[in-house]
Formats: structure tokens, C-alpha cells, sequence
């Protein structure tokens, strides 16, 4: 059983709430009800309506977000709303009747997939205007990829050497067998068409496990779960949450804390997609990262390593 779990995020719309969650509530459409007869095909929206200060229900693919009525405001009713949403997903409440359910491959899903050449020569990015996966997940080999329907078809390529999947783009490392100019139309064709016919870009079964990794040690975004961190290496998290992470991820890659060591105060990352073995890697991290933590944490932190990478 897979168990949902809800980030409740503000909006620029003070009337207008976010519940962010861990897994895809719908794959390729964003459905908005403004009252409980149009939301007669999500029985979710329709409970939802049962609140006398809902005004209008949006459901995209991570999120459900709730405009509110002025009756109330949000810091007195926010916490119970996200209570009563993670008991009826996690009791297997239905989102979208079946019938309108489009996560099913019925109708073509209008994608545009576009490709873009990273830092590392060996790595190329395909990016699509739609939302791929909720947490970054990396396959190292097709052993990797039970879970992963579209990895485990791109490694059918001779060609291909790893992939690396987040939010919107999915990086591909080649072997040197090939150049970029003779293979990059055929993936980006792939891609398209794969995203177009409405298949699984992975299950949720890899989307709850990935975020579950995520919120572990290797968890890049303040969460409960580095409670038991201490004080430095929470600070080195936001450091690559704000400044760092954004960066590595234009350019097809990822970085993770894996550790802070007090007594030689060095920072360990973990780095992944175009960002592993990168030849301009280690100067990122020697001229830029570590620079950045010096800066930043004064007399705390001294040198940043890579794990891998």
C-alpha cells in the first residue's frame, strides 16, 4: 500500500491553499470545480465541498489546491483540511471516477520535448512542458529499472549508459560509441511519443520509495526528518536548496547532502544525472560550492567532496 503524505504551501493568493502530495493524483490533466454538481466525476472535490468555506477545488497532478470563502482563514483550518485529505487517499479514496480517469492511454497527451546539451559532453537533457516525476531518481543500469517503465525502454538503446529522471526533463548519459548529432532526434522522438501515449513515466511504487529516500540523509529540502541533524548540516541543506540546487538541475543534474564532518568540517554531496562525472565537476565543486559554504560558514565549513561524481 502506498501511504500519502501532504506539504501544505501558501500561494500568492492569501485566499488560495496548496496540499503538495508524494505521489501523482493525476498523470496529464488539471480538472477545476467550482461547486459539488461539477465535481460529480471526482468524488474527492465533491467531499471537499462538505466544507462550508470551500469556494473552488483545482486538482492537478501533485497538488489539490482549495480557494476558501472569507468565513475563515487558512492558519485555523488548514491543518484539519490536510488531515481529512490524507484519510481518504490513504483509505484508497477515489480521486477521478474511472471513466474520466486520464491516466489511462485513451486519448494523445499534448507534450513538447525539446533537447539541450549540459556541461558534461556525455550527457544530454530532454526536457518536456510537463511534470515527469515528483522526487529525482537516478538508474545506473536497466537491473535498476523494474519500476521505471520508460528507463528500462530508453537502456533498450545500445547507446544509452544511464538515466536520471526530474520534475520535467529526463537526462540520458551515452556511451562513446555514438555522437549526440546522430542519436539526440531519435531519443527526443522516443521520449514524445512515449510521453504522448499516456505511459507510466514510472509507478508509484518508485515515487513513494524515492521520496522516501529523499527524506532520509540525503534529503536536499528541510524537512521532519532531519530533526536529528545537527544545527551545520541544516544549514548546508537550505544552502543547497536555495542557491545550489536550482542551478544543477538547469543543467541536467543533481546535488544531495551526505554528510558533515565537525572535526575536518568537510561537506560531503552527493552528485547525479549530467553532474556525475562531469569533467568541470570538480571545479564546480572546488570554485563554486565550496567557495559558497566558506562564505556562507565561516569556520564551519572548509572543503566539500563529492561521493560520487
Amino acid at each position: 500500500m502506498n501511504t500519502y503524505t501532504i506539504n501544505i504551501e501558501p500561494t500568492s493568493n492569501s485566499a488560495i491553499v496548496k496540499f503538495e502530495t508524494n505521489q501523482f493524483l493525476t498523470r496529464h490533466e488539471s480538472f477545476e470545480f467550482g461547486n459539488i454538481e461539477e465535481a460529480q466525476k471526482s468524488p474527492l472535490a465533491q467531499q471537499l465541498f462538505h466544507l462550508p468555506f470551500v469556494k473552488t477545488v483545482f486538482i492537478a497532478q501533485n497538488f489539490i489546491a482549495i480557494e476558501k470563502y472569507n468565513i475563515v482563514e487558512w492558519a485555523d483550518v488548514q491543518e484539519a483540511v490536510s488531515e481529512q485529505l490524507l484519510e481518504y487517499l490513504n483509505n484508497d479514496g477515489i480521486i477521478l471516477k474511472a471513466e474520466e480517469d486520464t491516466t489511462t492511454p485513451s486519448k494523445k497527451v499534448p507534450v513538447t520535448v525539446y533537447a539541450e546539451t549540459t556541461p558534461n559532453p556525455s550527457v544530454m537533457r530532454f526536457v518536456a512542458n510537463k511534470k515527469l516525476v515528483i522526487a529525482p531518481t537516478e538508474f545506473k543500469n536497466i537491473d535498476a529499472t523494474a519500476n521505471a517503465p520508460i528507463a528500462r525502454e530508453l537502456f533498450n538503446f545500445p547507446f544509452v549508459k544511464e538515466v536520471f529522471i526530474d520534475e520535467n526533463y529526463i537526462s540520458i548519459n551515452k556511451y562513446d560509441i555514438a555522437n549526440w548529432d546522430e542519436i539526440a532526434m531519435e531519443l527526443r522522438e522516443f521520449i514524445t511519443k512515449y510521453i504522448q501515449d499516456g505511459k507510466d513515466i514510472v509507478l508509484k511504487e518508485t515515487l513513494k520509495t524515492a521520496t522516501e529516500a529523499e527524506n532520509g540523509t540525503e534529503q536536499a529540502k528541510p524537512s521532519v526528518s532531519n530533526e536529528n541533524l545537527d544545527p551545520v548540516s541544516k544549514q548546508v541543506i537550505d544552502i543547497l536548496e536555495e542557491y545550489i540546487k536550482p542551478a544543477v538541475a538547469s543543467d541536467g543534474g543533481n546535488i544531495m547532502f551526505d554528510s558533515y564532518n565537525e572535526e575536518t568540517k568537510t561537506v560531503k554531496v552527493i552528485l547525479q544525472g549530467a553532474c556525475s562525472g562531469c569533467p568541470s565537476s570538480t571545479a564546480t565543486l572546488k570554485n563554486g560550492i565550496e567557495t559558497m559554504m566558506r562564505d556562507m560558514l565561516k569556520g564551519k565549513v572548509e572543503y566539500v567532496e563529492a561521493v560520487n561524481g
